[in-house]
């Protein structure tokens, strides 16, 4: 009775297993998977994290949504919290190299499989929004009220967990498509023998845990979906039948790279402040929670005319106010950035920083500063990928008691210019990573260190003679006398 139960058991497990994966490779959304990350949750044996149903099929998980699941999974699984970040990943490496057809030989994941069939209840989010994926560090901090630990497999052994206190341990992961399609499947591969790495040390440590894998982006397009497709068989099928669906999926890649104009401020006639932003979000703390907002739609797109009332511009200093309503229970709210630029003497030439990004609401104002990490030459535009005040901060509240700390604002891929501007177009832009980084300055000490030996190897060389006498093997032998 016993051994028949283990194998029900057994049997349920594997089934549970199989309709994970055939479930985060058979759901695609073909409009909007460009969008989208798959996020994967389980616990270590005999603990369970899931108490609601995972989403249908086709369902985008969106930031609100995702943090309640990761609340629910940390009330009932164990807090200590393993998360392996990815840089980019798409539901389609899963059905690329995941054995999908069978060949589980092939398979890039044997240990991340293994993970989800000995977990007892795992989650699978085929379609989490990007910037929910990206926010899962922060979430993940604020409900566990410790900070990331960012760690390599390496160390992990001589790290001590405790079950009765929290950790969060961030892993991260890299991932790259070279011209050969094979080295994708290398790195994924590679990343699933780092995850069976750091799940063996953490099974040697008999701490219970809760594993999350997710990425940062997608690792795919819609450019390169429609592209594959045509590479691959049934090209002419699929020009038949989608005909409209493809001129409705262009559309979607047009709205989606942001070819929308951006928010333009003029005086008089002329343009005097551009700004653009893929997304921009705010969130305030209440009751020990973080309540979001997104002001993407409001802000930009085609069609959409911000109230851009108080906003002003000269030769020295440029301010854009952008104008809502209603924003988190806040009937008037306004968001203000201001900017000057001035000449240096050392650099000989002119700047421009943003000096400032405040929070208007019902009298109260909330002020970050920006001057410190965002500024550009006064002829340029600057652009970042990401600036935030709470995730590698470029905006820091204005002290310790400003009402800043108890919000936060996030601009995704942005953009701005408060000098210059002409035609209606961003100049140049000076982006906001450095120029050398971390693998140039190791290249450059190591080739330093080369030069350095080789020219020490050449001055010993040098300092070699020749000898002034030679032994003839037909005369006498040579006598040096002892006096010499």
């Amino acid at each position: 009775m016993a051994s028949s139960r283990t194998t029900l058991l057994r049997r349920r497990r594997s089934s549970m297993a199989l309709a994970v994966f055939l479930g985060l490779l058979s759901v695609l959304n073909a409009g909007t998977c460009d969008e989208q990350v798959p996020l994967l949750l389980w616990t270590s044996g005999g603990t369970s994290a899931l108490s609601q149903a995972p989403p249908t099929a086709g369902h985008i998980v969106g930031q609100q949504q995702l943090a309640a699941y990761l609340e629910n999974a940390l009330n009932m699984g164990p807090k200590n919290v393993v998360l392996f970040l990815q840089d980019k990943m798409s539901v389609e490496d899963f059905t690329m190299y995941g054995g999908a057809f069978g060949n589980k030989q092939d398979s890039a994941f044997p240990n991340l499989e293994g993970a989800l069939m000995s977990s007892s209840s795992p989650l699978v989010l085929p379609s989490v929004s990007w910037p929910a994926s990206n926010a899962v560090i922060g979430q993940l901090q604020d409900q566990l009220e410790t900070s990331p630990l960012y760690m390599d497999p390496e160390t992990l052994s001589q790290l001590r967990l405790n079950a009765s206190s929290p950790a969060l341990l961030v892993f991260r992961l890299p991932y790259g498509v070279g011209s050969d399609l094979m080295s994708a499947k290398e790195i994924l591969s590679g990343n699933d023998e780092v995850i069976g790495q750091v799940l063996s040390t953490m099974k040697t440590q008999a701490v219970p845990y809760t594993a999350i894998y997710t990425a940062l982006r997608p690792s795919r397009d819609a450019v390169s979906l429609s592209v594959e497709a045509a590479v691959g068989g049934g090209r002419s099928l699929l020009q038949a039948r989608g005909g409209g669906r493809d001129r409705d999926r262009k559309q979607r890649i047009k709205e989606r790279d942001g070819v929308y104009a951006p928010v333009e401020f003029k005086e008089g006639e002329e343009s005097c402040i551009l700004l653009w932003a893929k997304g921009l979000s705010v969130s305030i703390l209440r009751s020990g929670r973080w309540e979001d907002h997104d002001l993407t739609s409001s802000t930009f797109g085609e069609g959409v005319k911000p109230k851009l009332h108080g906003s002003i511009c000269d030769k020295t200093r440029a301010k854009l106010v952008l104008n809502y309503d209603n924003v988190l229970g806040h009937r008037s709210f306004k968001l203000i950035l201001a900017m000057s630029q001035r000449h240096y003497q050392v650099s000989a030439r002119r700047w421009f920083t943003l000096d400032a990004v405040e929070l208007e609401y019902d009298g109260t104002k909330a002020t970050f500063n920006g001057s410190r990490n965002i500024y550009a030459p006064a002829e340029f535009s600057y652009r970042c990928e990401s600036v935030t005040n709470f995730r590698w901060p470029l905006l820091v509240p204005r002290s310790a008691k400003d009402p800043a700390n108890q919000w936060r604002v996030s601009f995704e891929d942005f953009q701005i210019q408060g000098f210059n501007v002409s035609g209606g177009e961003f100049s140049y832009a000076s982006d906001c990573s450095g120029f050398f980084s971390p693998g140039i300055w190791m290249g450059l000490m190591t080739s330093l260190l080369m030069v350095l030996v080789l020219t020490y190897g050449l001055h010993m060389i040098m300092q070699l003679h020749t000898m002034d006498r030679f032994d003839d093997p037909k005369g006498p032998a040579i006598s040096v006398p002892q006096t010499e």
